[in-house]
């Protein structure tokens, strides 16, 4: 027991007698086969030189980690610095989508993703989500994204599932809220829809945006107040006027609430409950996609408000500001949303083309 306190820990030590009497001994680690590090004529070893081969043997040793798998390739990118500076929802959307794909492929080696075929096998496994369009296109973009990282950080050699095919192809800039259809829901609904709605066709913010509008993001100005917030959704700083209208909104919001948006009972909204709220009293109010020919929904809202600030005299760099849009963007897409919105048409593409 003395004799093998003197060994560093885990050291193996054999003996061979040689020729001429003398004993010249070998070490090795216990338990690692073909882990043989030092031999001399020394019973207990001690010289840097030992104790350097030795802890290079500790660390040969080790075993290997070979990162091959779905799964583990899926666990770096997760802790990549690529996935950790998304937004939090993004972030969250990401990681629901991958956990299922491990589910699915997560023991099969990373590599497959480099054989054409496997395109095949992988549209065949989202064909699940086949019921909903948005899903089933979200299930692609994320796992193409994800792969087209691997094969960025040489995880991969080729990423084969490009080019996967969308279902989703909708474009609704052709739906705006006139201002009668504004007035027939806000003529019967509880006065919770009525804030939303009149919020989101004065300032064009999203739902994610409009459920955490507060008093701290509205400042005065010289000639009245403004809306200063970041966007949820490009991160990017919008600068709304708040027109006479939403004034008004802001106004009547009791002086001890933060939020100027809530519930029905007082507390902070969902984007779910926001926009399924709008819709309900948008059916009530006859606004039935069936009778119009288009399903109206709080996203909207958006053309909306873009038309009636160029309609005020805004100009485009002004607009894009407000809504957090390129100036290119603000144009193409002012002129789309005046062309379909026939309360409007005349004046904005006047000044459409004023602006211009």
């Amino acid at each position: 027991m003395a004799r093998s306190s003197k060994l560093p820990e885990g050291v193996h030590r054999t003996q061979a007698k040689l020729a001429d009497g003398a004993k010249k001994y070998y070490f090795s680690l216990r338990g690692c086969k073909g882990s043989g590090f030092w031999s001399g004529m020394e019973r207990f070893p001690r010289t840097a030189e030992f104790m350097a081969a030795y802890v290079q043997a500790v660390e040969n040793c080790k075993p290997k980690v070979d990162l091959q798998s779905n799964a583990d390739i899926v666990a770096e990118y997760l802790a990549s610095p690529k996935f950790r500076k998304k937004k939090q929802r993004t972030k969250d959307d990401y990681r629901r989508w991958l956990n299922r794909f491990k589910e699915e492929f997560g023991p099969d080696d990373i590599s497959m993703w480099e054989i054409p075929a496997s395109k095949r096998e992988f549209n065949k496994w989202r064909q699940k989500w086949i019921h909903s369009a948005k899903q089933y296109d979200y299930c692609g973009a994320v796992v193409t994204l994800f792969l087209n990282w691997a094969e960025a950080e040489g995880y991969i050699e080729k990423n084969a599932i490009q080019g996967l095919e969308k279902l989703y192809q909708v474009d609704r800039s052709d739906i705006v809220w006139s201002p009668s259809e504004i007035a027939q829901v806000t003529k019967i609904c509880p006065d919770w829809v009525r804030r939303i709605l009149i919020a989101a066709t004065e300032t064009g913010l999203r739902p994610g945006d409009l459920i955490r509008l507060s008093r701290n993001q509205i400042e005065q100005t010289p000639a009245g107040r403004r809306i200063r917030i970041r966007t949820n959704k490009r991160g990017v700083p919008a600068y709304i006027p708040v027109t006479q209208t939403m004034a008004t909104i802001i106004d009547e919001t009791p002086d001890d609430r933060l939020l100027i948006l809530t519930n029905a009972s007082g507390g902070a909204l969902t984007e779910h409950r926001a926009s399924e709220g709008l819709r309900e009293w948008r059916d009530k109010a006859g606004l039935l996609p069936d009778l119009v020919g288009y399903a109206l929904r709080l996203n909207d809202a958006r053309g909306t408000a873009a038309t009636r600030l160029l309609r005020a005299g805004l100009s485009l760099a002004q607009i894009a500001a407000c809504m957090g849009w390129s100036i290119r963007t603000a144009a193409l897409m002012i002129e789309r949303y005046a062309k379909v919105s026939p309360e409007e048409t005349d004046d904005v593409l006047a000044a459409l083309a004023a602006a211009k």
